[in-house]
């Protein structure tokens, strides 16, 4: 952001109240904090909407301040049914008891106003409030991971956080590995990577 310096002696300023600022003005929103996740197949730098999305950004930062994702891995893709150029990228400590920390509450993108495009990331989950450490990475719009009050059941869709910068052809070459056809159970049978992708390291950039 370019800061524009004020070179006006001090009488000056004291004759012109419209820089001064009033009671009603909101605080700055904090700017976005960037985070680079290195991996065996290269780097991604990711944006987090610390804005937006505060409860979802600080629980992923906690996860990169503590190094918890030092050697985890990307570890499942999911791709489109007959657009195998799209879907999703997972990764995260994939349950691992001795590194993942407490659920956090969910932030839905009806409430942080972002959306699932092409290079969002997001928290993993099963119900709502039960995100730790698992994210995901799309590759294309999926605006069907967002919430939707009006439909029924689960409706409250996935708490997108962030977005990839820098790094989305190391997300496309992640999606087009080899899936092993008899991992994962469930909706992820079939999804796991035959040999997941190590995050060497996780780390805050400027």
């Amino acid at each position: 952001m370019k800061r524009r310096h004020l070179l006006a002696a001090g009488l000056a300023l004291a004759a012109a109240p419209a820089f001064a600022q009033t009671s009603d003005e909101k605080p700055a929103a904090p700017p976005p904090v960037r985070v680079k996740l290195s991996t065996a197949e290269g780097d991604i730098v990711i944006a987090l909407a610390t804005a937006q999305a505060p409860i979802t950004t600080a629980n992923f930062l906690r996860y990169v301040d503590t190094k918890r994702y030092d050697g985890a891995s990307f570890y499942r893709v999911s791709r489109a049914p007959g657009a195998p150029q799209y879907g999703l990228i997972q990764g995260g400590l994939n349950g691992d008891p001795k590194k993942v920390m407490k659920p956090i509450a969910h932030e839905p993108t009806s409430k942080t106003g972002l959306s699932h495009k092409d290079g969002t990331i997001s928290m993993g989950r099963f119900a709502p409030g039960t995100a730790t450490s698992d994210f995901f990475i799309m590759v294309g719009d999926a605006p069907e991971f967002d919430a939707d009050p009006k439909a029924p059941g689960d409706n409250q869709g996935f708490a997108a956080f962030g977005q990839v910068v820098e790094g989305m052809d190391v997300v496309k070459k992640i999606l087009a590995l080899p899936q092993s056809p008899t991992g994962g159970t469930g909706a992820m049978k079939g999804e796991m990577l035959k040999a997941p992708v190590k995050i060497l390291a996780a780390r805050r950039v400027d």
